[in-house]
Parts: structure tokens; C-alpha cells; sequence
């Protein structure tokens, strides 16, 4: 028993001799950004997260509750293995973990007004969005921070790398800082159960992108919270800090994005082409209000430099990428496929984003 590690796997067997499982319960704190978990014992395996018992905690301590009635319910909403407490190869079958994505409502059974799920719940609900069935493909961009300093993972202290050009997808110690962070984050959401499409590196030393998707209606917004938790954990391990901050450094580098790629039944099917047309003129007509919901100080990134749009003009193009929304050459070559919407900040709020996107594509009436 060389580490605490090895004393906890160890006794893993006992948890499994008695039926035991850990439920780490997740939820969004008064931010709308901040993450918050505790686990508790339950008995054994679980497939169902309806079947995952009510919990509740303290909300004066997240910001999200005051006077007398501190009491925040949490209603457990999805289910994933825990990539954390899973214990060795030959367990893993056998020791079912689970992390739990919980909704928050105050003790009446309301929601609080940090539960943007239940609000996308009812877009996803509805039934003409559940007709269309739409996917989601995440593309979560964001910044390892030195925890002592906030400067980007790999910068000189104080200073600055050299220019932008060699790190997008780059390899060696020189061009990629934090890859085993990335990795590790990577094969720990494929164990979760995570729909996660890939990584890589990005524009900016320090910053990196994982895909989440293409995942149907609020699933994508599940398992991108998830994916930020299980993110955050990683770098907690290693003593690195993660932003998403939509422009962590100012001046001449590239800011950090959350593209959001998305398509409807009718979109993929034959004539799709047209349907993105009319989808694309809806959300050119409610631009402002898209920008309102895509992220703070999302401003300092939407410049119309560094391969985005200006935040105040809508734009839309075939294979651009400064532009508010992207259409790639096969969709128009096939005549049907997805776009990209570029605007989103990499602090953005998926429930938010993905619910407003369907809504004003499918049920919003010009």
C-alpha cells in the first residue's frame, strides 16, 4: 500500500461483497457555470436514474438561495459511469458507479432560476421538436490556466510563446501544453458513456476543443455538463486550473468558442438544403436575442478577427469561418446536411443555446 490510491482500490471488493455502489451527485451552482457535487452510498447496481433518490443541499452556500429556506432539491435527470471510483479491470464489470446529473428545484417544487434544463425540457418536449429530432454536435473549446499564475498552460511566466501558426493540431513539447490532461479527460468520458466525438488542439498555446455529439435534442446538453465536470476533475488531479473564458488572453490571439452544429429530420432528408436556408433567415432575424443567451463577455471574442464574426452583424457563408453561421461544402453538394452555429462562447450554456437554437428553427413563427 504504496498510496492512498492503492489502499481505496484495494477495498474495492468490499464495496462489491456488499452491494454497495457511490453516487456522485452533480449540479450547476448560482453562476450558471460553477460546478458542485457530493456523493452518497446507495445500494445496488442502478440503471435507471428515475430510480436514484431525491436529494437536497444547502443553496445559501452556492448562491442560490437566502433567508430561512436554504433547502435546494435535487432530481436526479441522467446517469454515467464514474470514471473516478472505478476501481481495476476486473471490477469494473461488476462495481457499477454511477455520476448523476441533477435538476435543482426549491422545496415547493419549483424550479431555480440556475435550472435552464427544465426550461429546454419543455422545447425538447414539444411536439413539433420532437418530430424533427434534432442532433447537436458540441464543440467545447477551452484554456488550461497554471493555477499559481492563470497564465495559459506552457507561456512564458510573464511573457508570451511564440505567434500563433504552429500549435492547432500540433505536436511536441514546444507546440502542445497539457496533452496528458486532454487524454486522460478523453478516455475518461468514452468510460463514462459520453458521446464523445474527439479532441484537439487549438489556435492559441494552451487551448484545447473536445466534441461532444451528434447527440438527439437535450442529450447534448447533458453530456456536455458532464463532460465539463469530468474535465474539471481531471485538472483538479493535476493542479491545473480550466477556463472558459470566450478570450482568456487579450490582443492578437484566438478566443475560445463553443461551435454548435445542428440539423433537423427535415434537414437531412432530400431538399434539406432549403429547410437550413429558412432556419438560417429565422435566426438571422433573431440575432440579438441569440447573442444575449450565447455567453458573457462573448463581446471580446466575436471581433470579426481571429476567424469569427463581429458580434452586432449577422453573417452566413458556405465553408467561412468568419462568419455567425457556417455551412460546409458537402452539405450544399449534397444538397442537405447541418450547419454550424460560430457564436456561441465557450462559457456558453448548452441547455440554453441548443433549446433556443430549436426553438426559433422549429416553433418560433416570424
Amino acid at each position: 500500500m504504496s498510496t492512498v490510491t492503492d489502499f481505496i482500490n484495494l477495498n474495492l471488493s468490499a464495496i462489491h461483497d456488499n452491494n454497495k455502489l457511490i453516487a456522485e451527485y452533480i449540479w450547476i451552482g448560482g453562476t450558471g457555470l460553477d460546478l458542485r457535487s457530493k456523493a452518497r452510498t446507495l445500494s445496488g447496481p442502478m440503471d435507471d436514474p428515475g430510480k436514484l433518490p431525491k436529494w437536497n443541499y444547502d443553496g445559501t452556500s452556492t448562491g442560490q438561495a437566502c433567508g430561512k429556506d436554504t433547502e435546494v432539491i435535487l432530481y436526479p435527470q441522467a446517469m454515467f459511469k464514474d470514471p473516478f471510483r472505478r476501481g481495476n479491470n476486473i471490477l469494473v464489470s461488476d462495481i457499477f458507479f454511477v455520476k448523476v446529473l441533477c435538476d435543482a428545484y426549491n422545496p415547493l417544487g419549483d424550479p431555480i432560476y440556475t435550472n435552464r434544463r427544465y426550461y429546454a425540457a419543455k422545447t425538447f418536449g414539444h411536439p413539433d421538436v420532437v418530430a424533427e429530432a434534432p442532433w447537436f454536435g458540441l464543440e467545447q473549446e477551452y484554456t488550461l490556466m497554471e493555477k499559481a499564475t492563470k497564465w495559459p498552460l506552457g507561456w512564458p511566466q510573464g511573457g508570451y510563446p511564440r505567434p500563433q501558426g504552429p500549435y492547432y493540431c500540433g505536436v511536441g513539447a514546444e507546440k502542445a501544453f497539457g496533452r496528458d490532461i486532454v487524454d486522460a479527460h478523453y478516455k475518461a468520458c468514452l468510460y463514462a458513456g459520453i458521446n464523445i466525438g474527439g479532441i484537439n488542439a487549438e489556435v492559441m498555446p494552451g487551448q484545447w476543443e473536445f466534441q461532444v455529439g451528434p447527440s438527439v435534442g437535450i442529450t447534448a446538453a447533458d453530456e456536455l455538463w458532464v463532460a465539463r465536470y469530468i474535465l474539471e476533475r481531471v485538472a483538479e488531479i493535476a493542479g491545473v486550473v480550466v477556463s472558459f473564458d470566450p478570450k482568456p488572453v487579450p490582443g492578437d490571439w484566438n478566443g475560445a468558442g463553443a461551435h454548435t452544429n445542428y440539423s433537423t429530420k427535415s434537414m437531412r432528408e432530400e431538399g434539406g438544403y432549403e429547410a437550413i436556408q429558412k432556419a438560417i433567415e429565422k435566426l438571422r432575424l433573431r440575432h440579438k436575442d441569440h447573442m444575449a443567451g450565447y455567453g458573457e463577455g462573448n463581446e471580446r471574442r466575436l471581433t470579426g478577427d481571429h476567424e469569427t464574426a463581429n458580434i452586432n452583424i449577422f453573417s452566413w457563408g458556405v465553408g467561412k469561418r468568419d462568419v455567425s453561421i457556417r455551412v460546409g461544402r458537402d452539405t450544399v453538394k449534397e444538397g442537405k446536411g447541418y450547419f454550424e452555429d460560430r457564436r456561441p462562447g465557450s462559457n456558453m450554456d448548452p441547455y440554453v443555446v441548443t433549446s433556443m437554437i430549436a426553438e426559433t428553427t422549429i416553433l418560433w413563427k416570424p
